[in-house]
C-alpha cells in the first residue's frame, strides 16, 4: 500500500525540515515539499517530528531457552512501541547460538514472530563458556558480529585468537568488559558512597577498564573491528577516547541508565540491579561528555527483562538486568536534550544512524529508495509518567519507572508498515490523525 507522511518535520541532512514522505513496497519513494497522494493512505502528523527509524544493537529477547522472560513476539512489540525499527539479539540463549544449527531455532522464531528487523548476534565461544572459538567462519554469513554478552572472555589468548579470526571475516566483536578476577563476591551495586554507606558489597570499576585495556592492546596488534558493550565508567571512556585519536578501529555503546542515572539515585530494589552497576556522578558526566565529543557511539537499551519473581530480591538477591526498550528516547529526550545537557541531533545518530554504520544495517536515511523504517515523534509533549505496566514486554523492571517524561513515540513502520501502535490498518484514500503528544490515533474518510 502506498503511504503519504505529511504535515511534519522530517530530519534530514542534520536538520528538521518541512517535507512530506511518500512510502510504496518497502521503500521510500519521494520525499519534497508535496508529495502525490494517488491512490495513497495519508497520515497527517500535526507537527510531529519524523526521524530514521531507531537502532538498538543491544538487546535480550530470550528466545529460543527462555521465554517465560521474553519472547521474539513480545520483545520486537516492545522495541515497536519505542520507536525501534531494528535490534540486534544478544546470544545468551539455550541453545546458544555457536553454529549456524544452534542458530537455527532463534531464526525461526524471528521468522515467525518479529514485528521489527532482528539480527541475531553469533557466541565466540561456544556456549559462551570462554574455554574454545564458536564456529565463526560458518556464523559470519548470518550475523552483524560476535559477542559473549552477560561474561568477557577471560583468557588472553582466546580472545586474540577470536579477534584475527573477526578480522579475517569482516565482523566486529562486541565485547562485555569484565575482568572476573577482579570482582568482588555478591557484588550487587558500583563499589562507591551508596555501597559503603549501607554495607553492600561493590563492583570495582576496574573490572570493566582493565579488559577494556587489555582489548585495545589486542586490537592495535589484530587490526579488529571492536566494539565495547555497555560502557559505564569514567576510565573506559578516557581510554577509548584515546584509542580512536590513535585511529584504532573501535566503538562503543552506553545505556540510558547510565547517561541519565548515578548512584545517588538507587533505591533497594531490584529494577535498580544490572550489570555493570549505575556508577558514580563523575562516571555518568563522562559518559555524557564521551557522548558529545563522539567517543560514545550509540546508545543502547541493553534491554534485559526477567520475570517478576527473579526481580523481587532487592539489590542483593535480584537477578542483574533492567528492561528499556519502550521508554529510552522519551528519557533521553526529556533527561539530557530538555535540559540543555545534549542536543537532539547527537541523540538522533546514536539511535538512528552510528549503529547502522559499526554493524553495517541498512537504512539511516530519509531519501528516495531508501528503506521505509520510519519513527514518528512527538517533541515537548504534554508531561506523561513511565508506567511499566503498559509495557509491551514481558519485563517490568525499569530504573525510569514513575519519572515524568516529556516525548512520545507516536508511530513506527518498518518496511512501510504501520507497526506500532497496534491494529492500525489504513484504507486508500483514508487519512489518519495523529494525536500530537500521545500513542492515541483518529481515522478517517477525506
Amino acid at each position: 500500500m502506498r503511504l503519504v507522511l505529511t504535515g511534519g518535520s522530517v530530519f534530514r541532512g542534520g536538520e528538521f525540515q518541512p517535507l512530506e514522505i511518500a512510502v510504496s513496497e518497502g521503500r521510500i519513494v519521494s520525499v519534497s515539499p508535496r508529495v502525490s497522494r494517488d491512490g495513497a493512505a495519508v497520515v497527517e502528523l500535526n507537527h510531529c517530528f519524523v526521524v530514521p527509524g531507531f537502532v538498538d544493537v543491544h538487546v535480550h529477547l530470550r528466545e529460543p531457552g527462555f521465554s517465560y522472560k521474553e519472547t521474539v513476539a513480545s520483545g520486537t512489540a516492545a522495541a515497536a512501541a519505542g520507536g525501534y525499527t531494528a535490534v540486534c539479539a544478544m546470544p545468551n540463549l539455550n541453545p546458544a547460538p555457536d553454529s549456524p544449527e544452534r542458530l537455527r531455532e532463534e531464526l525461526e522464531a524471528i521468522r515467525r514472530d518479529a514485528r521489527v528487523h532482528v539480527y541475531p548476534y553469533g557466541t565466540i565461544t561456544r556456549g559462551e563458556r570462554g574455554e574454545e572459538l564458536a564456529d565463526l567462519a560458518a556464523l559470519a554469513p548470518l550475523v552483524p558480529g560476535f559477542s559473549d554478552d552477560g561474561r568477557g572472555v577471560q583468557p588472553e589468548e582466546l580472545m586474540r585468537a577470536a579477534m584475527l579470526l573477526a578480522k579475517r571475516l569482516d565482523r566486529p566483536i562486541a565485547a562485555h568488559c569484565e575482568d572476573e578476577s577482579l570482582l568482588a563476591k555478591g557484588w550487587c551495586v558500583h563499589d562507591g558512597a551508596f555501597a559503603r554507606a549501607r554495607g553492600l558489597p561493590g563492583n570495582d570499576p576496574a573490572s570493566e577498564w582493565r579488559q577494556v585495556e587489555r582489548d585495545l592492546r589486542l586490537v592495535r596488534e589484530t587490526g579488529c573491528r571492536y566494539h565495547v558493550c555497555h560502557v559505564s565508567t569514567r576510565k573506559s571512556v578516557s581510554l577509548l577516547r584515546a584509542a580512536k585519536a590513535e585511529g584504532l578501529p573501535v566503538t562503543c555503546e552506553t545505556a540510558p541508565h547510565y547517561l541519565c542515572l548515578c548512584d545517588g539515585d538507587l533505591e533497594d530494589d531490584g529494577r535498580f540491579k544490572m550489570n555493570p552497576p549505575i556508577r558514580s556522578a563523575e562516571d555518568r558526566d563522562a559518559l555524557v561528555e564521551g557522548l558529545l565529543d563522539g567517543t560514545v557511539d550509540c546508545v543502547a537499551t541493553d534491554h534485559a527483562p526477567h520475570s517478576a519473581e527473579e526481580k523481587s530480591g532487592g539489590l542483593r538477591g535480584s537477578l542483574n538486568g533492567v528492561v528499556g526498550l519502550e521508554c529510552a528516547f522519551p528519557v533521553l529526550y526529556t533527561e539530557l536534550v530538555k535540559t540543555g545537557k545534549v542536543p537532539l541531533d547527537v541523540i538522533l545518530n546514536a539511535l538512528c544512524v552510528n549503529p547502522r554504520r559499526i554493524f553495517g544495517l541498512p537504512g539511516g536515511k530519509i531519501e528516495e529508495g531508501q528503506p521505509a523504517d520510519l519513527t514518528v515523534l512527538a517533541l515537548d509533549c504534554e508531561p506523561h509518567i513511565v508506567a511499566p505496566e503498559r509495557f509491551r514486554s514481558m519485563g517490568r523492571a525499569t530504573p525510569f519507572a514513575g519519572r515524568r517524561v516529556e516525548a512520545a513515540v507516536c508511530m513506527t513502520i518498518v518496511d512501510g508498515k504501520l507497526v506500532f501502535p497496534e491494529g492500525l490498518e489504513p484504507s486508500p484514500h483514508g487519512t489518519i490523525g495523529i494525536i500530537r503528544g500521545c500513542d492515541g490515533l483518529e481515522g478517517g474518510e477525506p
